[in-house]
């Protein structure tokens, strides 16, 4: 099995700033235009798409101080060791891996993760790709909060990191 990495850097406009109204000046054509040039089979390929904010002047003189990265790459080897465990006597490395096959044994869900799961299909209309990528990044965000268990707030954070079809769909 191998795992491919594929990172797609894109702006949500051809001036870069959609969707803040007093920068952006593109028309909902052209920036229909632009999105339409990715197809929805791709976006059912993407794991974790994630919007980046402009940083305020002021958040960088802010004392403020986030999680580090050494706690970060902690985390990242704790969880990484916990899929190594898991997978010692399959054929798979990481939780991207998990054929669909496989998903009631590897990110088996209680009830209550059962109904979020069915509501999060319903409601973002998922195909079944779509809805084994957010259980296989449930499952990862499980394993980086040490829970043995994929809980509904790791499936919501899941979720989350889907494709914004309002980015994609004019």
């Amino acid at each position: 099995m191998n795992c491919i990495n594929f990172v797609v850097p894109m702006n949500p406009c051809p001036c870069g700033y959609y969707p803040d109204s007093g920068r952006c000046h593109c028309s909902r054509v052209r920036i229909g235009k632009y999105m339409g040039k990715v197809s929805g089979p791709v976006l059912d390929r993407i794991d974790l798409c994630v919007e980046l904010q402009s940083v305020e002047y002021a958040s960088l003189k802010t004392n403020e101080k986030g999680e580090g990265s050494a706690d970060i790459r902690q985390r990242v080897e704790k969880a990484r060791k916990l899929q190594k465990i898991r997978f010692q006597d399959t054929t798979y490395r990481f939780n991207g891996d998990i054929e669909a096959s496989a998903m009631e044994k590897y990110c088996a869900l209680g009830v209550e993760e059962q109904k979020c799961m069915e509501k999060l299909y319903e409601s973002l209309q998922l195909s079944a790709r779509a809805y084994h990528r957010i259980l296989r990044v449930a499952r990862t965000i499980a394993d980086l909060d040490g829970a043995e268990a994929i809980k509904t707030a790791h499936l919501m954070e899941a979720a989350f990191y889907r494709p914004a079809l309002e980015y994609w769909i004019g």
